[in-house]
């Protein structure tokens, strides 16, 4: 074989090894991290799905982690398959379940005595001044969701929402039938054993704690400086819409 042959036969075998690398590089890009060990998972993916289930009230979907993070939902599944398992074997309190449809973290069964022991010793503390407002809204308003329980507070009331169900004072009761499908809440029968009354009729009407025509005018003339208000600015106490849920 002339040099020429051979640098002829050197050019193809070149030639046939780039084409068949751009091949495999190819194949490799079209590979999801499911296929993998879910290890080799970057770790900024991980620390996205842990962050994302540590915020979340309610479990989140597959699809939906999938978008959020931008990989399938096959690797999604394994990913939480295997930092469950991780969470076991190094015994942590906490772990990565599976539940309607979604996934969650919550406390594993192992601590559930302390888990237990832990609510029911919070019970024994009295509500806080917020607490009492958010229940007495809901008791007044239900059913009712977080968001309109936000809009009359003026302020976040998820953590003082999540205390009322822990307490057993309120309970789900219901869809939002609008978007996004909130949650709706109502009391419960311990609440009603707590303050005392058989059903809801029996909550003492909001007009009783309404002030007169006149106190509302002295309270306004003081607040304005002095200034007496003409006749059209004196509120009209009304009643409407202040009695007790039926």
């Amino acid at each position: 074989m002339t040099g020429d042959e051979d640098a002829d036969t050197f050019e193809v075998l070149a030639a046939q090894l780039e084409t068949e690398a751009s091949l495999i590089e190819s194949e490799l890009s079209n590979v999801e991290f499911a296929d993998f060990d879910p290890t080799l998972v970057p770790a900024d993916v991980r620390a996205a799905l842990e962050a994302i289930l540590i915020v979340a009230s309610d479990p989140v979907a597959p699809n939906v982690l999938a978008q959020l993070l931008e990989v399938s939902v096959d690797t999604v599944e394994a990913l939480c398959g295997y930092l469950a398992d991780s969470y076991a074997q190094e015994e942590r309190g906490f772990t990565i379940a599976q539940v309607a449809g979604g996934f969650r973290f919550q406390t594993s069964e192992a601590q559930a005595p302390y888990v237990e022991r832990f609510v029911l010793e919070g019970q024994t503390t009295r509500l806080s001044t917020a607490a009492l407002e958010t229940l007495s809204i809901i008791a007044y308003k239900q059913p009712v969701s977080r968001a309109q329980i936000a809009s009359i507070r003026g302020v976040n009331v998820d953590g003082v929402v999540r205390t009322l169900q822990q307490r057993g004072y309120i309970t789900e009761v219901g869809r939002d039938s609008g978007p996004g499908n909130a949650a709706m809440y109502g009391t419960t029968t311990l609440f009603l054993e707590r303050i005392g009354i058989n059903s809801l009729k029996e909550l003492p009407n909001l007009s009783d704690f309404v002030p007169d025509a006149d106190v509302v005018e002295t309270l306004e003339v003081v607040l304005r400086g002095g200034e007496q208000g003409s006749a059209d600015d004196k509120p009209e106490s009304t009643s409407e819409d202040l009695s007790p849920p039926t």
